[in-house]
This record gives C-alpha cells, structure tokens and sequence, in this order.
C-alpha cells in the first residue's frame, strides 16, 4: 500500500519513538504540521524563534541523550537554524532537523522561500540532502536519525520539497540501514591500549585531561573508577566539567584560558598526559609549541579526524571512551602518585581559585548560593563571562551535570537550552545562569517557557556590559569600550572609559518584562539577599522565575590566559 510523503514523514518519528519535536509552522511545512495534528502521540513544542527552536531542540538532546527533533519551513525558516546547526556540530548534538522546500521543478529558479539550505550548511552538519524522489524518503529519514546518533553524534538536515510530500510511495520504514562508507568506531585497537597503559605504569607525573567525550559517552562512572584505581589526577575541559565530580579529591579542576592555576601548571608539568574525548581546541592547548611540553600524549576520541589533528600525540586511540576505559580498567594498578598530587595541592595553595569577598556581591557568592539551594539538576549557561564564573564555581556531579555551548560559544544558547532541558526532564530543577546581553538574544522565548509550563529558575548576572568582550578590551585594549555598553545611547561621550553617575538607566527592566510575560521577576542587590530570592524561585511552580543579580562591571575572569600564550602563562587575582 502506498502512501503520502508526509504520513511516511509521521510514520518515521513513530518507529523512531519521538516524543516530542520543535516546531515552526510556514508554507512550505503545513502538510507535515496537519498531519502531525492527526496523531496524539508526538508532542508538538511552539518555540518563537527558530533558532531558540533549535537551542531548545539542543537542550532538550544534552539533558535526556535522545536525539532532538526540528521541523522548519524553507527560506527563513531554515537560515534561522544555521547557528544552532553550527553549535550542534561544534559540540557533539545528536539533532535530526527537517526543513521545508519549494517544489522540486521550482529549485534553482529563486522561488519564493527558496534557499540552497544543504549547500549552506555542509560545513556544520554531519549529513545534509535534499529529498528527490519519494521512493528515498524513508531510507533518508532512517539514515538521518541513525547518523546523528551514532559515532561522534552530531546534527543531520533533511530538506523535503512540497511536492515530496504530497506524493505516494511505499510505505516501508526500515527497521535498520547498511550506508556505504560509515562506519563509526566500535571496537578498540588493544595493541595501542597496552603501549598507553606501559606509558602510564612508568609515568611519575601522570595526569587526566576528560573532555565532553566522556560524558557524550556516559563513561563517567568508568573514568572515576580509572583515576580511583590508578591514583591519577583529572582536570577536564569546559565540556567535560563534571566527568569526575568537583569535589573528588583527585579532581583539579578546569584548564585552559580561564582554567584553574593549579590545572593549567599540572598540564604544563606533567610527563604522560592521558586525553579522552577532546579536540584539543585553542582554548585549551594556547600556544601548541608550549602545550604539556614535558608530556607524552596519549589520546582517545571516537573520531579518528580529531586525533593529531591540533596536537600531535604519541599514542592515537580511535574508540568511543566507555570501551577503551572499560578494558584499561582490567589492566589498571595502584601507582604512587603521593609525590605528584602534593605538588599540585601546593600550586593549588599558592594561587586558589576565588574573589575578592570585601568589595560586594560577586559571581562566586551567586554560584555558592545556587550550589546550596539546587544542589541536583541541571546547572544550564549562556556564555560570556557569566559562562566561566558558573564553570569555575558550580558544583557537578552524578546528580548535578552542566549544558554549555563550548565549541562555538553562542550567546543566546543558555535560556532556549534551558527551557529544551526542563521540557525532557520535567522532573528536575533547571538552574539557568545568564549574562544580560546573552539573555536578549533570545528572549521572546519566555513566552514558550510560560506557555509551556516550564519552571525553570533563571539567574541573569546583570553587570551592564557584553563582559567577556569588556574585559579583553580593560586588559589589551587601553579601557577602549567599543560596543560593550548597554547602557549607552544617542547622546554619551565619543571615549567612555566606565560607568559613572551621569550613565543613563539601564534597559530592559529585567523584572518587568519578566512580568510582563507573566513569570515571576526578582531582584538582588547585596549579598545578604542571595539565598532567599533563590529559595522563593525555587518555591514558585507556576512557570519560569527570573532572579536579576545585579553585579559590578569591574568583575573580571580570572586565572586568564591571552590568546596564543602558553597555558602557565596566567593572569591571576592580585
């Protein structure tokens, strides 16, 4: 029996057992929307931008580990996902996102709505293909979901035109797919395990970098058992924060530009330096001539481009994490690791992480209530300064994880995550920490969170400015603060080094528009405040809740490292 495009279409979601998709009504989508309208069991999510669609889509993904479904119409409706498209590839986001076309006899002839969406965004997406002949949508559905899935996951782009959506064609959705080509590691080299286990039973100053493989992979509970058993200290990148909890006694912390002091001399020091699941980005290495210098590399990724790619290593492992770690674990022994644990607690000593506690209410006072009040859930951020400040003092572990955009660094990714994570894991608390310029990006979709139901707890650290940029322009650009204000307007001095008593009110009313939508909005201005504005967020169970914390502009990340310096060369508090 044949039947339409767009019923094959539902058909798909069903035998892939979807439960919910993001979806954006237009012209070139509305068969598939009526007849998503047919069916009860997929939920349909109305975000109000596409691409907080896509971002909601994301959270939704990195908080239950399903794959995250989009629906969007041709033209707009598809370049409005590009960005999310890029923040997916970047950071490893199983999504499956279905566009809209114009008819196939309209393509290349600057229809209405008409863009080259798979041409645009090859470079971001893990496969992308334009339907062209019915008979292939259900083997391209069915390559779409298992693509994005499987190996280094990552987002897949399915565009449909109108008219393969309204023609008849087989009704077979096949259960599984042979694709030609892919074939995602599954096994491990056991050869090249044993030279990183001989590397690392001889090392005296081993150390473990985790990056967000590990937990892509679920490995967490193996890689502690690993570092536990081999008495190996761990520091992490900012997507593998929470791969070891942040109070284990062998956990670091974070290294790179704005790592922990202690994290980034260790990499520096070490002598075999064992990495599983990251890419080594610049963010992390600094000056490649200068990264773990003293170190041989060993490293693990379940995609074998990754491997000596950015940092040229001495042992190459191409296998998903949870495998390699759990054969290590049968060749792991105790190593004395006293000498080199006790260096790195004295580097910790001489340069602890913190601010200063006499000058006001500070983001780590923020971060300590929020790590009080919410010690379960989901720590979601945007990024920006806000971003590093809630990596470097929120707390993670077993029931506690972080969703962060890392690889692309999106504003306007943490609200619309947020409300995505909230809306798979109703059951738990989601805690977003935003900046004030990240959190207007996307913020019209506060009407999806209060139409939604989602009561998510949302922190905005208000400090006035686009602060990550602000603090590169203090320290290197001579207090040059181009662009960063969002205080200024049409009247303010040319060469504005600050604020002062003449700045004009800040805008939005964060509280306000909060209202407005009908969430409830609070502020904080001391310190002293801080834990009962979060308790009464928590106790509201209506919707979303907005806290403004209202912070200084003179607040800066530190450790920092410039761009292009080695990892030991840090900026730190005075």
């Amino acid at each position: 029996m044949n039947i339409t495009g767009r019923k094959l279409f539902v058909k798909a979601l069903q035998e892939e057992g979807v439960e919910l998709i993001f979806g954006y009504p237009g012209g070139y989508v509305t068969d598939l929307f009526d007849e998503l309208y047919k069916q009860e069991g997929i939920r349909l999510v109305l975000p109000r931008h596409e691409q907080g669609l896509i971002h909601a889509a994301e959270g939704y993904a990195k908080a239950t580990g399903k794959t995250g479904v989009c629906l969007v119409t041709s033209g707009p409706g598809a370049t409005n996902l590009i960005t999310g498209l890029a923040d997916a590839h970047y950071d490893n986001v199983p999504l499956v996102c279905i566009t809209g076309q114009v008819p196939l006899d309209l393509i290349g002839n600057d229809a209405f709505q008409e863009v080259d969406i798979v041409g645009m965004t090859r470079s971001v997406t893990k496969y992308g293909v334009t339907v062209r002949r019915r008979e292939d949508l259900g083997r391209i559905l069915k390559m779409a979901f298992t693509i994005a899935s499987t190996g280094r996951p990552g987002p897949v782009l399915v565009d449909i035109p109108k008219d393969i959506q309204l023609e008849a064609g087989p009704a077979d959705y096949p259960k599984e797919i042979q694709m030609r080509g892919y074939k995602p590691a599954s096994g491990v080299h056991v050869g090249q395990l044993k030279k990183a286990m001989k590397l690392l039973k001889s090392a005296r100053r081993p150390l473990i970098l985790a990056g967000g493989g590990v937990r892509l992979a679920k490995a967490e509970a193996l890689l502690q058992e690993f570092s536990e058993t081999m008495r190996i200290p761990v520091v992490t990148t900012i997507m593998g924060k929470g791969a070891v909890p942040s109070d284990h006694d062998l956990y670091i912390g974070n290294c790179g530009m704005h790592g922990k002091y202690a994290a980034n001399m260790a990499v520096s020091e070490c002598d075999v330096l064992f990495s599983i699941g990251t890419r080594f980005n610049d963010r992390i290495t600094g000056d490649l001539n200068e990264f773990a210098p003293k170190a041989a590399i060993i490293h693990i990724d379940v995609d074998t481009a990754s491997i000596s790619r950015n940092v040229v290593v001495d042992v190459p492992i191409v296998a998903d994490a949870g495998v390699a770690l759990e054969k290590l674990l049968e060749w792991a022994e105790k190593k004395d690791t006293v000498a080199w644990q006790k260096k790195i607690r004295e580097w910790d000593s001489e340069n602890p992480l913190g601010m200063r506690r006499d000058k006001g209410m500070t983001a780590q006072m923020i971060m300590e209530g929020v790590n009080e009040v919410f010690p379960t859930g989901f720590l979601v951020t945007d990024v920006g300064q806000h971003q590093m400040w809630a990596i470097q003092y929120g707390t993670l572990g077993s029931d506690r994880h972080l969703i962060t955009s890392g690889g692309l660094g999106t504003m306007g990714f943490g609200f619309p995550a947020a409300i995505g994570a909230k809306i798979g894991c109703p059951e738990k608390d989601v805690v977003l920490i935003s900046g004030d310029g990240g959190m207007q990006m996307n913020i019209q979709e506060f009407a999806t969170a209060v139409c939604e139901g989602t009561n998510i707890i949302i922190c905005v650290f208000n400090n006035q400015y686009l602060g990550m940029v602000r603090q590169f322009q203090q320290l290197f650009y001579g207090k040059r603060y181009a662009g960063t204000c969002l205080r200024r307007r049409v009247g303010c001095p040319d060469n504005c080094k600050g604020p002062g008593e003449n700045c004009p009110p800040y805008t939005p009313d964060f509280v306000k528009l909060a209202e407005s939508y009908g969430a409830l909005g609070l502020r904080v201005e001391k310190e002293e405040d801080i834990k009962s504005a979060l308790e009464k967020a928590k106790e509201h169970k209506e919707g979303p809740a907005l806290i403004e914390f209202l912070i200084s502009s003179d607040e800066l990340v530190l450790p920092m490292v410039k761009s292009g310096n080695p990892m030991n060369h840090m900026l730190l508090p005075s």
